[in-house]
C-alpha cells in the first residue's frame, strides 16, 4: 500500500519499521515538532523522525494540522491508501479521516473499549489489570471510539511497570498492524463496532496522580506506582517535605497499622495502608536530597514509629 505514517514516540517506531519491512511505501511521515529536552533544554527530534530519516523518508512536523492547507494539499497529492496513526499525539481532523480509501488506522495500547484516552498503558497497570493488549481500529471523530479491526492480548506480570508493558505492546503491535493492512487489502477484514457501554477512560497523567493516598490498599498503591513509571511515580510528604518513594512493596504484618502511619520493625520502614494492609519502603528521596535506601533515611533523620506520612 501507499501509506502516510503519523507517530511520535518510541512506541510507534517498531510499527513504522514493520510496515517498511513488509514492502509498503511510506510516502510521508508526520510527527510532532522537535522539543527541548533534558537539563540543557536542547532541541530533540522525536524517535519517529530519527527512524524516518534513517530510512530516507520525507518528514513533516506541523504545529497544527486541522487548518493546515499546505499539509492538506500534500496529502491529497500523495493520495494514500491508508493513514497509519500510532501515538501521534494530535487529534486527526475530519478531512484526514475522509481522505484514504482504507481510512485512518490507529494502533491503540489497550484492548478496546477499555482504557480509551491518552494513557491507556499506564492506567491498565495502575488499575491492577493482569491482561492488556493492543487494538487496531479505524479512527472516527470521537476519542478512540471507532470500529475495531484486530486485537492481541498481552499478559501483565505482577512486578512489571508501565515502561515494561509499553515495550511489550510496541513489539506486539507492529506485526498486528502489518496483518491488519494485509487483510484490509485482501478484503477479508471487517470493522467491528465497539460496545460503548464497556468503555473506560484513561486520561492524560498529572503530577498529582503520583500522590500516595494511604487509605488505598497496599496492592492498589503499589499497582499505581507500577503504572505511573517513569512519571509521575509515587510521592508523599514527610515533616513538611516531599518524599519520593522510588521502591516499595506490599508486606504482611501481624497487627494493623493506621493508614499513613510509620511503624519501625526490626530495622524495616513499614507504613500502614487501607484495609489493614502495609507497605515496606525500600528506597526513597527526600526533597533536595539524593536517592537513598530506607535504612539510611532511618539512621540520618531519626524517624520514629507513629509519625505520619502525607501531612
Amino acid at each position: 500500500m501507499r501509506l502516510v505514517f503519523c507517530g511520535t514516540p518510541q512506541f510507534a517506531v517498531p510499527t513504522l519499521e514493520a510496515v517498511l519491512s513488509a514492502g509498503h511505501e511510506v510516502a510521508l511521515v508526520i510527527t510532532q515538532p522537535d522539543r527541548p529536552a533534558g537539563r540543557d533544554q536542547k532541541l530533540q527530534s522525536p524517535p519517529v523522525k530519527q527512524t524516518a530519516l534513517a530510512h530516507s523518508l520525507p518528514v513533516v512536523q506541523p504545529e497544527k494540522i486541522k487548518t493546515n492547507t499546505e499539509l492538506r494539499e500534500q496529502l491529497e497529492t500523495i493520495a494514500p491508501d491508508a493513514i497509519l496513526v500510532v501515538a501521534y499525539g494530535r487529534i486527526i481532523p475530519q478531512w484526514m479521516l475522509d481522505l484514504p480509501r482504507f481510512g485512518n488506522i490507529n494502533l491503540h495500547g489497550s484492548l478496546l473499549p477499555k482504557y480509551r484516552g491518552a494513557a491507556p498503558i499506564q492506567w491498565a497497570v495502575a488499575s491492577g489489570e493482569t491482561v492488556t493488549g493492543v487494538t487496531t481500529m479505524r479512527l472516527d471523530a470521537g476519542l478512540d471510539t471507532g470500529p475495531m479491526l484486530l486485537a492481541q492480548a498481552v499478559p501483565i506480570g505482577e512486578e512489571e511497570t508501565s515502561t515494561d508493558v509499553y515495550e511489550n505492546l510496541a513489539e506486539v503491535g507492529a506485526p498486528l498492524m502489518v496483518e491488519t493492512l494485509r487483510r484490509l487489502e485482501a478484503g477479508d477484514l471487517f470493522p467491528t463496532p465497539q460496545d460503548h457501554s464497556l468503555a473506560s477512560h484513561a486520561p492524560i497523567l498529572t503530577r498529582d496522580d503520583g500522590r500516595v493516598d494511604f487509605t488505598r490498599t497496599a496492592k492498589q498503591i503499589h499497582d499505581r506506582w507500577r503504572g505511573f513509571q517513569p512519571w509521575p511515580g509515587a510521592f508523599t510528604v514527610m515533616r513538611g517535605k516531599k518524599l519520593i518513594l522510588h521502591r516499595f512493596h506490599p508486606v504482611g504484618h501481624s497487627q494493623p497499622i493506621a493508614p499513613g502511619v510509620i511503624h519501625l520493625h526490626e530495622g524495616r520502614l513499614l507504613v500502614g495502608c487501607g484495609e489493614g494492609s502495609a507497605v515496606e519502603i525500600d528506597e526513597v528521596q527526600l526533597e533536595g536530597k539524593r536517592r537513598m535506601p530506607a535504612a539510611e533515611l532511618l539512621r540520618g533523620y531519626q524517624i520514629n514509629s507513629g509519625e505520619r506520612l502525607g501531612e
